[in-house]
């Protein structure tokens, strides 16, 4: 959502635009309950979502499908419109599931030593290194935002994933695991 926010933002900036503050407003009302939400068991999560956020959400996504005919489709705030649209139905499971977040900031922090040194990446040896590195770093930053020693959680993982079912792979996941 911060990136659906972001276009707003820049076409407020840049024009004005009445509706561009609308969206802004309406996703700060989302942050709020976020705010609000924060630190709290992800069964309070949902309820407090569901009472505040999805009413909000709901408006949103209905406003914004009844502004993108009023204006031409060549705007950046219609096509900032779209990228709302498109992105919406991919961010609404936030609202059912405690454990997931409105935004991925908190991943994208995490990850920014790694997207900052992007270009010596370049050198991976290869395409498919490179998409190994991608996915090992991601499992390291996923262990360490569960609080789980990433090195101690893969040990364990590749011990047991070989004789795993696939349908029970999240009994594999960070936040599954207990260290012995």
């Amino acid at each position: 959502m911060v990136h659906v926010r972001r276009k707003f933002v820049d076409v407020f900036e840049r024009d004005g635009s009445v509706i561009a503050r609308g969206v802004i407003e309406r996703i700060a009302r989302l942050y709020a309950v976020e705010k609000e939400a924060r630190y709290k068991c992800p069964d309070e999560r949902v309820a407090l979502r569901q009472a505040k956020a999805k009413p909000v959400f709901d408006e949103l996504e209905h406003w914004l499908k009844l502004q993108l005919p009023k204006i031409s489709g060549k705007t950046k705030l219609a096509e900032a419109i779209r990228y709302a649209l498109g992105r919406m139905p991919k961010a609404r499971p936030y609202l059912d599931n405690g454990l997931l977040e409105l935004d991925n900031n908190i991943c994208e922090r995490s990850i920014r030593p790694l997207t900052l040194g992007r270009k010596n990446y370049l050198f991976m040896g290869s395409e498919g290194g490179g998409k190994a590195a991608a996915i090992a770093y991601t499992l390291i930053e996923t262990a360490r935002m569960n609080s789980v020693n990433p090195e101690a959680w893969l040990t364990w993982v590749l011990e047991r994933i070989a004789d795993h079912k696939i349908n029970r792979i999240g009994e594999l996941a960070p936040w599954s695991w207990t260290p012995k």
